[in-house]
């Protein structure tokens, strides 16, 4: 078995392994976008390295974009076989996919007005394209083939997989492949015990070898009951100085999250009153993904159901989906909290809200999850003192948080932790969906605690396996 590591090695995004049997079978360990640079991004996710029509089954671990993003893409250019993944990865995908298709033709058309104006002013007004369109992504649906958590899938000729919970979002699996007589797992997004809304991950049976993801690989979370303190003291600091909460969230999995901890402390007073969005017709739509799937609930959110509650509204709390009314909350006065994506700040109505309150020092900016290099989120985490939106310079001055312990990644203590069961007989683990410093780090106490060779594979290289 040959396995090529062409997205998310040595770097977060745009998760895809390219895995080639011994019959001659090849499938694909996820199709995420790559996300960083505009220009190199573009061109990376626009060209396979491979002929996507000799792509015989993709094998989806989740549905964030990172993972699931390029799958338009991957049948444009002439895909035309089956995506394996769970029930409510599929309904997730269906709303992000054509999500992800607006977002770009919106993006596209917004830059090219603003590059017109500068024509004049001999400007940059070479125009942009959006990646693929709503009619790409459209497209891809018919492919996706749902997949019970826990089942044994035939998948083609000699190839099955099993899937099991991976606890880092609604849907999320970890998987072991069948193939050639090896057992080759694959960890997707190892989640962290006790998040709340959804289960802890599951532990895997032995395997011969691991791919597994090494986001936090060199550090360790603080724990899971500090969120909750910590969200309680932003909005109330923000509020009492008259300011906007801004937070750039994940349309699927943190937003849901934070709405609920926003919902258990408005519950016990423990924060004002103030007005909530959601801003984000895509996360609207997640959380309908997530009212339909209650069987992925862990035991907190499913209290909800049983007493009558909804776990993702309550009294404070407005979803946004008219572009119309996304644009009245500019001209909102007094504190409130505005949830929008995109997380890492790439794309998304969050653009316009960061343009029109990040230079104002009242409001804050919580940044709720990883941000990958190159990402305007990155930059806002790192506080640099004048960031690029869309295009034009400004100034930082609202106050910048981070609020970590929701992360849906496991640490370094808690991957080890999870690969215990795996490590007899294990033949060699692979890190992927990492920067260098955190693989390095990960693969150095993989080494030292279980004596399994450990490699972080560049962009494009290839292990043959058996």
């Amino acid at each position: 078995m040959k396995i090529t590591f062409w997205g998310a090695a040595k770097t977060v995004t745009g998760s895809m392994h390219h895995v080639e049997c011994t019959g001659g079978q090849r499938i694909l360990l996820d199709c995420g976008l790559y996300q960083g640079r505009r220009q190199e991004a573009f061109e990376r996710n626009s060209q396979f390295p491979f002929q996507p029509s000799n792509v015989d089954a993709v094998i989806l671990s989740h549905a964030h974009i990172d993972h699931s993003g390029n799958l338009p893409t991957l049948v444009q250019k002439g895909f035309n076989g089956p995506i394996y993944t769970t029930p409510a990865t599929v309904d997730l995908c269906l709303a992000m996919l054509a999500d992800s298709a607006f977002i770009q033709e919106r993006d596209a058309e917004f830059v090219n007005k603003r590059r017109a104006y500068r024509r004049s002013a001999g400007g940059d007004d070479r125009p942009v394209a959006p990646l693929y369109t709503v009619e790409d992504a459209e497209r891809t649906f018919p492919r996706f083939r749902a997949v019970s958590l826990g089942e044994r899938k035939h998948i083609a000729d000699g190839i099955a997989y099993t899937t099991y919970e991976a606890g880092h979002m609604l849907g999320a699996t970890s998987m072991v492949v069948e193939a050639d007589g090896l057992r080759l797992a694959f960890s997707g997004d190892v989640g962290r015990p006790g998040l709340p809304v959804i289960r802890d991950p599951e532990q895997l049976p032995p395997v011969d070898y691991l791919i597994m993801e090494s986001t936090y690989g060199d550090r360790f979370h603080k724990p899971l009951g500090n969120a909750a303190d910590f969200l309680a003291d932003v909005v109330n600091r923000t509020a009492a100085r008259g300011g906007k909460i801004i937070v750039p969230a994940f349309a699927v999995g943190r937003t849901q999250q934070l709405v609920l901890l926003l919902h258990q402390l408005m519950d016990a007073k423990r924060i004002p009153s103030i007005p909530i969005f959601v801003d984000s017709p895509l996360a609207l739509n997640a959380t309908e993904v997530f009212r339909k799937h209650p069987e992925c609930y862990d035991e907190e959110a499913r209290r909800f159901l049983t007493e009558g509650d909804d776990p993702f509204g309550f009294f404070r709390l407005k979803y946004v989906r008219d572009a119309e009314e996304s644009k009245k909350l500019n001209d909102l006065r007094g504190p409130c909290l505005i949830l929008s994506a995109s997380g890492m700040c790439e794309a998304g109505r969050i653009l316009h809200h960061l343009r029109n309150n990040i230079e104002d020092p009242r409001n804050t900016i919580l940044i709720t999850g990883f941000q990958a290099e190159n990402t305007l989120g990155r930059r806002i985490l790192e506080r640099q003192p004048e960031v690029k939106i869309f295009g034009e310079p400004m100034r930082l001055r609202a106050e910048v948080e981070h609020l970590n312990e929701l992360s849906g990644h496991a640490d370094q203590r808690e991957l080890l932790e999870w690969m215990r069961p795996l490590a007899k007989g294990l033949k060699k683990v692979f890190l992927v969906h990492g920067e260098p410093r955190q693989g390095e780090a990960l693969a150095r106490v993989i080494e030292a605690e279980y004596a399994i060779e450990t490699v972080q594979p560049s962009r494009g290289e290839s292990y043959v396996i058996g």
